[in-house]
């Protein structure tokens, strides 16, 4: 049996983000984004909307104004996970976060990339790799992780990094590309 658009997606594998599947998922994360701003006074729907939004959350899960998820369903999120305003997650491919982890404002994550073939970009083809970000992670403001990057226990990405490589766990990574200033004693 031939594979669906979001099968392939989910896979890796060249998928067209043209799929009317995969149109009306990336509406419903806008409506779901869009009730959760609504919610902030109220404890039950902002958690309620916020399990329906991710493939995996619970009661602990708090995302503050002005996020956006290309699906939503595709990350899943440990206790205890803070994301700051702003903050993007294109999960086109699975985002696991751990537990006990803390995005800054404007945190970034691209799980999505695109073919360097010009004809198969312009007809709506695109690929994915998966991010995971292990548990006790702080994530600050303004960074950006790529496709496929795995991030240690406990480790701190600086502001402003753009993480092109795995992190190993203790560590704190800063710059464009992030590169490993400190190991943390933990």
């Amino acid at each position: 049996m031939e594979k669906t658009e979001r099968e392939k997606m989910v896979a890796g594998e060249l998928s067209c983000f043209y799929d009317p599947e995969l149109v009306e998922l990336r509406q419903r994360a806008r409506v779901l984004v869009a009730e959760l701003q609504g919610t902030y006074n109220n404890d039950s729907e902002r958690i309620r909307i916020t399990k329906e939004l991710f493939g995996t959350a619970d009661d602990t899960t708090y995302l503050e104004r002005n996020v956006f998820l290309n699906y939503g369903i595709n990350t899943h999120v440990g206790k205890n996970f803070y994301m700051n305003a702003n903050c993007v997650i294109l999960d086109n491919g699975r985002v696991d976060i751990g537990d006990s982890v803390m995005f800054g404002p404007c945190v970034q994550l691209y799980t999505v990339t695109h073919p360097l073939e010009t004809d198969l970009r312009k007809a709506g083809f695109d690929s994915t790799k998966p991010i995971k970000i292990g548990n006790g992670v702080w994530v600050g403001g303004g960074a950006i992780i790529l496709p496929g990057v795995t991030i240690g226990d406990n480790a701190v990405i600086g502001s402003g990094a753009v993480v092109t490589k795995d992190v190993p766990a203790d560590v704190l990574v800063v710059g464009n590309p992030a590169k490993i200033v400190k190991h943390i004693k933990n």
